[in-house]
Formats: structure tokens, C-alpha cells, sequence
């Protein structure tokens, strides 16, 4: 593992890293934000999973997270979107290749050999991280915006022992019933919907939901709305009878103006439980 960077960020480290990742089979980067805490003891991690076309770094500096973070005493991991570099395969569409990974494990070409990124967020990278730094593999919990939201709910759901608390920010909640998410599950599964599943939030909640409490913030004013497809994903909370609050906040569009007024919410709602585990 390479620094690429570490700057002191609210009594913590703000931290920049990066690896040669064999899921992903190229150089991988991520971020680390350590709160005071850590210096004494392991701590809380909370997993920040980004959106189409975002890096590590659009969270890391856009989010707000590190003051909460501080505050309540729990790290934050940000890792990239997408595998990257030469040989990777990329599209011109914004919402398909290189910064839009989805996070799945792709099975048709070109993008199996590289966009592994279930495999990379739930197995490899966490291997990575808590080998290297003062994290508690007990107290973990996820969250992320947009693509990234999916991506949280998603791992959530099927690692609920794992990620013991669970929050998005406007995810794309059911992507095999928007033309925002059909692109891309038949881009990278094929054509067999039945291995789409897996993949959508609102199927794994009416299916499995989560034993403790989700939280979701969706902005009324997003202009993504019809792609996103909230109310499928409110749908099945009601179907699970879900304990959840989905709150819908009147006048706040996709952006990370939305995301940094609600985070404080984010970061108390996950170190609540992460301290009660």
C-alpha cells in the first residue's frame, strides 16, 4: 500500500492511499478519514460509497463527513467507483464504464476482467484496511449516494452481519425497473435477468430486508427522480414492514450540497449503533 497523502482534518488524518488490486487487476485508490479516537484505540468504520462518475476524492472534500466523524469518534473509508488506468474498459456514456462501476461483479465482457467491484468493496479492500489500520471489524456500517446508495443497500442487505447499520443517500433503488439501471445490469450481467436481483434494493428488501433500522434521504427536488424510482424502494419497506425512515426533504436536488446537509444525520444515525454493537 502507497500514501499518497495525509493531512491533519479535525484532530484526525485525512488519508489518500493507493494498491495494486487483484479483484480488479489494476491500481486501486481510496481515502481514509482516522477521527482522533483512533490513536488510542480501534474504532467505528462507516463505508462512504460514491455515485457515477465520482473518484474517491468527491465525498472526501465535498461530504462534510470528517467533522461528524470526529465528533462521534468512527472512521470513514471512501473508495473509488470503478476500477481505472490503461486496459480498462470505458464507454463514453457517463453511466457505463470507468466512474460508474455499480458495483457489481461483471460476468460479460469486456468489463469482467476488471469491474469486480462487489468482490473489491466486500472482501478485498476491507482485508486491506483493517490490516493496515486501528479499525474495529465488528462495529462496521455502509452508506453511499446515488449509484453508490444502491451499492450500500445492496451489501447491507446480503452482509447484514457485517454491516451492522445501513443508510443511503438517494440511491438508485430499483435499477432492474429504470431504464437508468437495465443499461447497466445487462451491460455487465447480460441478458438473464434473473442474475439482476442480487443487485436491486428494492427486490432485496421485500425479500430480506435488515435487522436493524435503514435510513434514507431523498431530495424532492432531484432531478433524477423517475430514475431513481424511490417510492419502488418505499414499497417494499411497507411489503418487509421494514423498521426504517425514509424521509423525502422538500426543495434539495441530487447534488452534494444535499448530501453535506444531511450527513451529520448519516454519521450519528450509523455511530448510534456501531458504539452499541
Amino acid at each position: 500500500m502507497e500514501t499518497v497523502s495525509e493531512n491533519a482534518c479535525f484532530g484526525g488524518v485525512q488519508g489518500v492511499y493507493k494498491h495494486s488490486s487483484k479483484s480488479c487487476a489494476c491500481d486501486m485508490t481510496f481515502a481514509v478519514y482516522l477521527p482522533p479516537h483512533a490513536k488510542y484505540e480501534k474504532v467505528p468504520v462507516i463505508w462512504y460509497l460514491s455515485g457515477l462518475t465520482c473518484t474517491h476524492e468527491n465525498a472526501m472534500t465535498k461530504a462534510g463527513a470528517q467533522a461528524w466523524a470526529a465528533e462521534h469518534g468512527v472512521a470513514v473509508i471512501f473508495p473509488d467507483t470503478s476500477p481505472r488506468g490503461e486496459g480498462v474498459a470505458n464507454d463514453e456514456a457517463y453511466d457505463l464504464g470507468q466512474g460508474a462501476g455499480f458495483y457489481v461483479n461483471a460476468t460479460q465482457d469486456p468489463w469482467a476482467p476488471h469491474f469486480q467491484m462487489w468482490d473489491y468493496i466486500t472482501k478485498e479492500l476491507p482485508e486491506l484496511v483493517f490490516s493496515k489500520f486501528p479499525l474495529d471489524v465488528d462495529a462496521q456500517g455502509i452508506t453511499g449516494h446515488s449509484m453508490g446508495g444502491h451499492g450500500a443497500l445492496t451489501i447491507g442487505m446480503t452482509y447484514p452481519e457485517v454491516y451492522k447499520s445501513v443508510s443511503a443517500f438517494a440511491p438508485i433503488a430499483n435499477p432492474t425497473g429504470s431504464d437508468w439501471g437495465r443499461k447497466q445490469l445487462s451491460a455487465y450481467l447480460g441478458d438473464d435477468e434473473s442474475s439482476w436481483g442480487a443487485y436491486d434494493a428494492s427486490l432485496l428488501m421485500a425479500e430480506k430486508g435488515h435487522p436493524n433500522h435503514v435510513l434514507i434521504d431523498q431530495g424532492s427536488a432531484d432531478n433524477f427522480l423517475d430514475l431513481l424510482k424511490p417510492e419502488a424502494l418505499a414499497a417494499a419497506i411497507a411489503t418487509k414492514r421494514q423498521p426504517a425512515t425514509m424521509r423525502m426533504q422538500e426543495g434539495y436536488d441530487h447534488s452534494y450540497y444535499f448530501v453535506a446537509t444531511f450527513m451529520e444525520d448519516h454519521i450519528t444515525f450509523h455511530a448510534d449503533t456501531l458504539y452499541a454493537v
